[in-house]
């Protein structure tokens, strides 16, 4: 019985050193294995290296070997779980069916599974083939667009003192789905548009739209953070996820550690995977907050919240909807643009 598990157990972990021999050497001319981490490479990016095309089974059932995308799949599909979980705790205890004010709390959880999963399935699968590269980034961006909206609901709704309702109240939500869509557009065209080597025009795209959501996003916290005259459970988690989001934002846009160890963080240690470890635990510490403010504070945003509920669910739609809309364009023009460099 133990030999036979160890037998399988060895045939799903394929070993390290064996995995550039299954796919097979990159073609004179190109990257070497040196170069380029082995079995996921980030391939199809103007011209870089194809590896083999491989059924779809093949990539799902990548997601128990151990390759340089794994750390990246398994942070958000964890987290994931973990807030499919806690969802299911608070439907036990929450009535989101019938507390209109609960369904902001329902919405940002929705969102944050989304964005997470979206995250897993671009970085799982994305390696299929040239279209689906793109294909399946385009729909993590959608991921973070919705993820982007539900945080400034989160935070509108719930963490908010009045001063700094009055201030934005007129603007804040229309702004912030406005901007998220932006962020999903700007990524997309960033993606399709710009060479990685040349980073600062594709950056620009990217990370100004995403910043400009995050400083709206998260100004009630930050007003909060700085006004807030006695101690309150919810801050300590509203200041982790602040800190969590600059750290995760500075491995982001930084190639730290790789760029101290050339070639040894293929497997582990990549900037991308920290990000993503920071960015789940912003995502955590969020959710707790949301969860604590949502409790504690109904007297305060029952006040300040007449009955947005059908304004905020309009805008939600709004952002889905142009979010994937936009994608969808996006890989249509990639579906051109393979098409015409076949011919």
């Amino acid at each position: 019985m133990a030999a036979a598990l160890t037998e399988k157990l060895s045939q799903l972990f394929t070993k390290v050193g064996q995995l550039p021999q299954l796919l097979g050497p990159p073609p004179a001319g190109t990257v070497s294995s040196a170069e380029v981490p082995p079995v996921f490479w980030r391939p199809y990016i103007h011209g870089g290296y194809r590896p083999p095309r491989r059924p779809w089974r093949y990539y799902f059932s990548s997601l128990f070997r151990q390759h340089n995308e794994a750390v990246n799949v398994w942070s958000h599909l964890a987290a994931a779980l973990a807030l499919l979980l806690r969802l299911q705790l608070l439907w036990q205890r929450v009535d989101f069916g019938q507390d209109a004010h609960a369904r902001p709390l329902l919405l940002i959880l929705a969102a944050s599974i989304t964005y997470l999963s979206f995250s897993s399935l671009a970085h799982l699968l994305q390696a299929k083939s040239e279209f689906w590269h793109y294909g399946f980034f385009f729909l993590d961006y959608v991921g973070v667009a919705v993820y982007q909206y539900g945080s400034a609901l989160g935070h509108f709704y719930y963490a908010i003192e009045p001063g700094w309702h009055r201030r934005v109240r007129g603007f804040f939500l229309p702004l912030a789905a406005a901007l998220a869509w932006l962020s999903c557009a700007g990524s997309c065209y960033a993606k399709f548009r710009f060479h990685p080597r040349c980073p600062l025009p594709g950056r620009l795209c990217q990370e100004l739209p995403s910043g400009l959501a995050y400083a709206l996003d998260i100004s009630p916290v930050l007003h909060r953070i700085c006004t807030a005259a006695r101690p309150d459970p919810a801050l300590l988690y509203h200041r982790c996820q602040v800190l969590f989001f600059l750290l995760g934002a500075f491995f982001f846009s930084q190639p730290y550690p790789e760029k101290w160890f050339p070639g040894k963080c293929h497997f582990l240690g990549q900037s991308h995977q920290i990000f993503h470890v920071f960015l789940v635990l912003c995502t955590l510490a969020q959710i707790e907050a949301v969860v604590l403010d949502y409790e504690s504070r109904r007297e305060i945003y029952s006040s300040l919240q007449g009955g947005p509920a059908h304004d905020f669910s309009a805008l939600f739609l709004v952002t889905v909807s142009c979010s994937v809309l936009t994608a969808a364009y996006m890989a249509h023009r990639v579906k051109n643009k393979l098409g015409l460099k076949e011919e």
